[in-house]
């Protein structure tokens, strides 16, 4: 009998306690003491040990990557933070709760921690901070979306095919680096002209003033895709600088070989204009897109200079020879002035001494001088044929002068258009693969 009424008393209180526990979120809250205004729980660090450290997990993931400014070495991405810390004063036993794991209380009533990115260059005004957060038996959840532009010091040697690193936030971390650059990836939207290669994760200690302080670095990694610029820049060089080389074949003659190099050079002048609004002017190194537009501005230039060259010694070749013709005209004219007086005056001096002679006589003599006259015209064509002949020998060694240098100068030309070019497209090629292993490792 004794026995049976122990069992009811231990029923009795069984089920009394169970009417009395309380299984909604404000019976939570009030047992937290957080439905009344507690400043105490939003200034002071929730520890109940003051040299107890509190750990704050921060994962940070990248929903995009909106722009790259080369000109002010600033990247503007859109990023999704979610830090979490223990807070000592906010735990319980669920089961005191029926089952309760975790509630949303505001922030406002909680204290934070006090963290910021030191790269952060963009508005106050595009960060949204939850007002809400989770709490899950001491742990604090709270989420962060930021349109965030920080500050990176690019490496433009290798433009079109680099490689960019850039820390943006200097804590513990809830997952590792790898898990995060999978996610990033997964969630990511917008990309633009680049590809997240990775996110590195550090955590350096640091002390400043005698204090020690946290900090967390998350180090992006990404990769250009160079295509466009391949498209617009890199392959019209290459095809400018294969004309310039075919323009070699065009006559001098026709005095259009210095019009289509000219030509030529305004284009690469174009191509270096667009090249100036892309990379910044405080670049410490010269990147190898400029110097593959310079150099081949310069090759371009040289050629440029050579051909004028042959122009002007064709030029001063065509006017030795005309100067020559003139001078062995005005000679020919002048002999033949001479010849003619000279005839004249014999004929009038044979008509003086001699003014009676039979008409047989007169023939005769006639047919010799007649005669005469023929050998001495066809000799003296001769001797200009042979002096125009020497003349124009010697009005055409600037014609050959010219033709030697410009076949030198292709050959030469040839042979730095094809080391130059097999070097800076051997770099790039190399860099990209590098790029392309370093992605899918």
């Amino acid at each position: 009998m004794s026995a049976l009424k122990v069992a009811a008393f231990i029923a009795l209180i069984g089920i009394s306690s169970s009417q009395t526990s309380d299984c909604s979120y404000l019976g939570l809250l009030k047992h937290l003491n957080l439905t009344s205004t507690n400043d105490v729980l939003q200034i002071m660090r929730p520890v109940k040990n003051w040299t107890t450290s509190t750990l704050v997990q921060v994962d940070m993931l990248m929903y995009g990557i909106l722009q790259v400014d080369e000109m002010s070495q600033t990247v503007t991405s859109h990023i999704w933070i979610e830090m979490s810390w223990m807070n000592e004063f906010l735990t319980w036993n669920s089961s005191d709760f029926c089952g309760i794991e975790k509630f949303t209380v505001p922030m406002s009533s909680l204290w934070t921690p006090d963290v910021s990115i030191l790269e952060d260059a963009s508005d106050t005004s595009s960060i949204y901070r939850s007002p809400l957060g989770q709490v899950s038996n001491g742990w604090v959840y709270v989420t962060t979306r930021q349109r965030l532009t920080f500050t990176c010091h690019m490496k433009l040697r290798d433009f079109p095919f680099d490689t960019q690193k850039s820390g943006v936030m200097h804590l513990g971390t809830a997952h590792n680096d790898t898990a995060l650059t999978r996610v990033s990836e997964m969630f990511m939207v917008t990309r633009g002209e680049w590809d997240l290669v990775t996110m590195e994760i550090s955590a350096p200690n640091v002390t400043k003033g005698g204090t020690a302080q946290s900090k967390l670095i998350y180090t992006i990694i990404m990769m250009r895709k160079p295509m466009l610029y391949v498209v617009i820049l890199i392959v019209p060089l290459f095809y400018l600088m294969i004309l310039d080389l075919a323009s070699f074949f065009i006559s001098e003659a026709r005095g259009e070989k210095l019009s289509f190099k000219v030509t030529v050079l305004l284009s690469i002048s174009v191509l270096l204009l667009i090249l100036q609004d892309m990379l910044p002017s405080t670049e410490e190194n010269l990147p190898m897109m400029a110097v593959y537009c310079v150099v081949t501005f310069a090759l371009v230039g040289i050629s440029l200079l050579e051909a004028m060259l042959v122009s002007f010694l064709f030029d001063l070749d065509g006017y030795c020879g005309q100067k020559t013709r003139s001078s062995v005209n005005a000679q020919e004219e002048i002999q033949l002035e001479a010849d003619f007086d000279k005839e004249t005056a014999s004929a009038a001096e044979e008509g003086q001494r001699k003014p009676e002679k039979s008409p047989l006589t007169l023939d005769r003599s006639a047919g010799l001088d007649a005669l005469k006259l023929i050998l001495e015209e066809v000799k003296a064509a001769r001797r200009e044929a042979e002096g125009r002949e020497t003349d124009q020998r010697k009005s055409r060694r600037y014609r050959r002068v010219a033709e030697i240098i410009d076949s030198v100068f292709f050959v030469l030309y040839f042979l730095t258009v094809a080391s130059f070019l097999t070097y800076i497209y051997v770099v790039w090629i190399s860099r990209y693969a590098e790029n392309i292993a370093m992605k899918s490792d």
